[in-house]
Parts: structure tokens; C-alpha cells; sequence
């Protein structure tokens, strides 16, 4: 995401009690989740999936997250550059272009809203979102933090002046993609469900984001949702197109890029330059608006027709907001193939998070929010 700098790292330290989020649901939650279609679980008849079903959901959860992890800290050191300046720099992109790769905000804000809704599930409510922004980040010492990106500094000075949602999401860059990056862990989490995984995302969203931000997180997490059920491509741009308005500015952004990726080209440069044309509003100052980083990194998706490697390294050479569009790329691809679809070298190099956006997520992995919210399945009995 467009971000003002996060701060070194922090030293080591406990972790944040996240005993504090807990708490009832208030009216104004019951009215954010009205209308929420009966997604939330099998019904009285399902059987229960079976262990090689739930190892199948683990890989591709883990896929999900650890690809949204990869593309970010692939695309973090292109960000806000130009596909020419990337060029001038580094040639095309292939791989990590420093030598201590990490994740920005998009991972950390992820991690945030994955531990969230591990904790309450689909119970999530507003004022529980709420809450735990005021424990995590808002109430806390700033220290190294930096607020992350514009929607998110904009969030944290409303909180901090008493207001609360969804006037906390009331700033003037609520239409980022701050909750498209995090948007994975809702689709992991409502695997199967794009419905449950736009309407749970869209509660999240409230604190922080409104209208076109929100539709943006909703495109994502339904997306991935799709993915982890088992759906190609198209299915998971159908998934996405599906929980927003087709009248809306990331429904059309986001078909834009889909059709330019589509079309045949003789080069990767020219798929990059085509879908960058079709969504980008050239002299835009603004590269992390909600409905160009998601018509980005479906174009990217699309292009690759899904395959990992393709789809984040598309992504990143494309610029503007790089670390968001290639880490949005890699949790739907992530999510289609799964974790063994990413490249070793790659995912060796992503470890635990350094905190230097939200302290409070420090040592905190991707891998880890997978498998809370995909719990291992339970061995069966000895034959």
C-alpha cells in the first residue's frame, strides 16, 4: 500500500493481550450484518469434511497467506515507481532485488485482521473490530509505528479522537485498497462461501473504509474464497464480480483489467502495458486507490492464467502500488494452487513479522494465521 514509512524494528517484546477484543455485539454490529445471506456454516444435515478435505483447505490456506506475504515483499521495493523507472533500475523484476526481503503493512494488517477473525469467527462484529484497534495499534505508545498507509493514519486519528464507527471510516482516503490487502484471511476463513467472505470483510472494513474500500475488500476476499473451494480463474473473477455492484468503479476497474488480460500479446511487457492502461487514470497522484490496485492484480491473476510465479512478478513490474497489487495477485493464486505452487527460494526468504508497522504484530507469521484459521486435521482412529 501507498504508505508513509513504517519505522525501524521494534526490539523484541511480548505480544499484545488479545483478551481485550472480546466483548458483546452492540446494535450497531446487528445492523452492519443485516441481510448477510445463511452462508455461515453446514447445515444440520451436512456431514463434516473429511481429513483429506481439510488437508486440502490447510494447503491452499497456506498458500493463500504465505502468497500474499511473497507478493508484498516482492513488490515493496517497486512501489510508487514506474514501469520504466522499475526497468531502469532492475530490468524486469524476477525475483527479490534486495537482500533482506519483508513485508510492509499489507502483511501486517493481514496478520491484524486474521487473529480477529480466528478469535470470533463469524460472530465478528463491529464494535469487536472496533475495540481491537483501539487495543493493537490506536492506544498504544507509537514508537516506531508510522500510522502505515494514508486510510489507516486516517482511521487511527479518529479513533483517537473518541469518534467510532462507522465515523472512524470518515477520512479523506477511505476508498484505498488498505482493506484489500488484508482482505485474504476473510476468504480463507468463509473457504467456499464468497457471500460470508464479502460480508464478513465488509464489518471489518467499517472501522477504516467506506463505499469504493470496501468493494475492493469484498472483490478479494470473495475471490479467495472461491480459490479455496476449487475454482480456476474464471470462477474466482466471477466470485468477485458477484459481491459488489456491476455500476461500481472496482467492478468496472477490475472487468477492465480482466478483458486486457485476456487479449494475446507477443510479451510480457506488453501484457503488463495493456492491463496497466486499461485501469490505471493516467497523472492520478494517488497509485493505492481500492479500484486501481484490485483491477491490477486481477489483470495480473488473469494474465498468468493463475500460475503463482506469473501472476505476482506480473503484478510487480506493473508498479504504482506494487507491494498491494502482487500481494492481492498472490493470495488468489496462492489460494488456487496452493503453498506448493510458491518457489522455494521465495518462500524461505519470508519470516516472521518484523513489526515495523504494527509493533504489535511482531513475530507474528503468515503461517501461523493459516493454520488458526484452517486448523490441522485431527488424526483418525488406528485402524
Amino acid at each position: 500500500m501507498e504508505s508513509i514509512a513504517c519505522g525501524p524494528a521494534a526490539p523484541a517484546g511480548p505480544r499484545a493481550d488479545t483478551g481485550a477484543v472480546t466483548g458483546p455485539v452492540g446494535a450497531a454490529d446487528t445492523e452492519a450484518g443485516a441481510g448477510a445471506e445463511a452462508e455461515a456454516g453446514p447445515g444440520p444435515g451436512d456431514r463434516p469434511p473429511s481429513r483429506e478435505a481439510l488437508a486440502a483447505l490447510r494447503e491452499r490456506a497456506r498458500g493463500a497467506l504465505l502468497g500474499l506475504a511473497v507478493g508484498d515483499a516482492l513488490g515493496a521495493p517497486a512501489e510508487n515507481l514506474r514501469p520504466s523507472e522499475i526497468r531502469r533500475r532492475w530490468g524486469r523484476i524476477e525475483g527479490f532485488v534486495t537482500d533482506d526481503p519483508a513485508g510492509t503493512d499489507d502483511t501486517e494488517y493481514a496478520i491484524f485482521s486474521g487473529l480477529l477473525l480466528a478469535r470470533h469467527g463469524s460472530a465478528l462484529t463491529v464494535a469487536q473490530v472496533e475495540r481491537a484497534w483501539h487495543h493493537w495499534i490506536a492506544d498504544l505508545d507509537e514508537g516506531p509505528f508510522r500510522g502505515a498507509g494514508f486510510s489507516e493514519r486516517g482511521t487511527l486519528e479518529n479513533l483517537r479522537r473518541g469518534l467510532a464507527a462507522p465515523i472512524s471510516a470518515q477520512h479523506r482516503h477511505a476508498w484505498s485498497d488498505g482493506l484489500a490487502m488484508r482482505a485474504a484471511p476473510f476468504g480463507v476463513y468463509a473457504a467456499g462461501r464468497p457471500l460470508e467472505a464479502a460480508r464478513l470483510v465488509a464489518i471489518d472494513g467499517t472501522v477504516s473504509h467506506e463505499g469504493e474500500g470496501i468493494y475492493g475488500g469484498q472483490a478479494v476476499a470473495a475471490g479467495v474464497a472461491a480459490a479455496m473451494a476449487g475454482a480456476g480463474p474464471a470462477g474466482v473473477i466471477g466470485a468477485a464480480l458477484s459481491v459488489i455492484p456491476m455500476d461500481s468503479w472496482t467492478a468496472r476497474s477490475l472487468r477492465r483489467g480482466v478483458v486486457a488480460a485476456q487479449r494475446p500479446y507477443g510479451t510480457a511487457l506488453e501484457t503488463e502495458r495493456a492491463v496497466r492502461s486499461a485501469v490505471v487514470i493516467g497523472g492520478y497522484p494517488w497509485t493505492d486507490l481500492a479500484p486501481e490496485a484490485v483491477g491490477l492484480a486481477f489483470g495480473a491473476f488473469t494474465a498468468a492464467r493463475g500460475e503463482f510465479r506469473a501472476s505476482v512478478l506480473t503484478a510487480v513490474n506493473m508498479g504504482r502500488d506494487a507491494d498491494t497489487t502482487a500481494a492481492v495477485a498472490g493470495a488468489l493464486a496462492g489460494a488456487v494452487s496452493g503453498l506448493s505452487a510458491i518457489p522455494p527460494e521465495w518462500a524461505e526468504a519470508i519470516g516472521p513479522a518484523r513489526g515495523r508497522c504494527l509493533p504489535a504484530m511482531r513475530g507474528r507469521g503468515v503461517l501461523e494465521i493459516a493454520d488458526l484459521l484452517i486448523p490441522d486435521p485431527a488424526p483418525g482412529p488406528p485402524s
